[in-house]
């Protein structure tokens, strides 16, 4: 998506009234928590089948639940953001990624059923907790609302490359998928940056690691 159709739609999202905001976010949160959200590009897993054993199954599924957790997250996270931030341009770089996760999100999605597996029981949890979270963010002004999302892509970024070591050797479709992930989350911190993100004070980056630590152990499992 260009950058003229991005601010176009943002400037559209910010026309609308607190309530009908309100109501389309409900409706997004509906649709994500609902497993009913559908990517707009091909899965990057392909046709190819990739033939794991039952414990490798196990372990994949574990991974690809955390990773749809956090894509969960980036939902809440970024559109709650949005819709409280003043700039046009910072509104465009958040819809812009929250659109780009929302693949991400089926991706996942379609590798949890494929694994026979389902996504974490917390996940109405989590995605009330970040939509929170987002609403803080945005209040802190547009450099450390962008360095908030920067700061998140950094850290998945993390998550995603222990992910790619962890991975079965053979499980090729869930790997494709996290490598797409993970290159795209990248692209998401430097748009960010480029449009003046702050650096985020230590406390609050380890904050939000201390805070990741707890919601991916749990989602692995539950």
């Amino acid at each position: 998506m260009s950058h003229t159709v991005s601010d176009n739609a943002s400037r559209l999202y910010r026309r609308n009234s607190l309530f009908d905001q309100l109501l389309s976010e409900t409706n997004r949160a509906l649709e994500v928590l609902g497993r009913s959200a559908r990517a707009s590009r091909p899965n990057p897993a392909g046709k190819e089948v990739s033939e794991i054993s039952a414990d490798e199954a196990r372990h994949s599924a574990g991974l690809m639940r955390v990773n749809h957790v956090g894509e969960i997250c980036a939902q809440a996270l970024y559109r709650s953001q949005a819709m409280l931030c003043k700039d046009p341009q910072a509104t465009a770089v958040l819809l812009q990624a929250a659109q780009e996760e929302v693949d991400h999100l089926a991706w996942c999605d379609d590798r949890l059923r494929e694994l026979d597996s389902r996504p974490s029981v917390f996940n109405p949890l989590w995605y009330a907790g970040s939509f929170a979270l987002g609403l803080l963010a945005s209040r802190a002004g547009v450099p450390y609302n962008l360095g908030f999302m920067a700061e998140t892509e950094r850290q998945v970024e993390e998550h995603l490359e222990s992910h790619l070591q962890s991975l079965p050797a053979s499980d090729n479709r869930s790997r494709r998928i996290v490598e797409q992930m993970r290159d795209e989350e990248i692209e998401h911190r430097r748009t960010a940056e480029n449009h003046g993100a702050a650096s985020l004070p230590p406390p609050v980056k380890t904050l939000m690691r201390m805070m990741s630590k707890v919601m991916t152990t749990t989602a692995y499992r539950l």
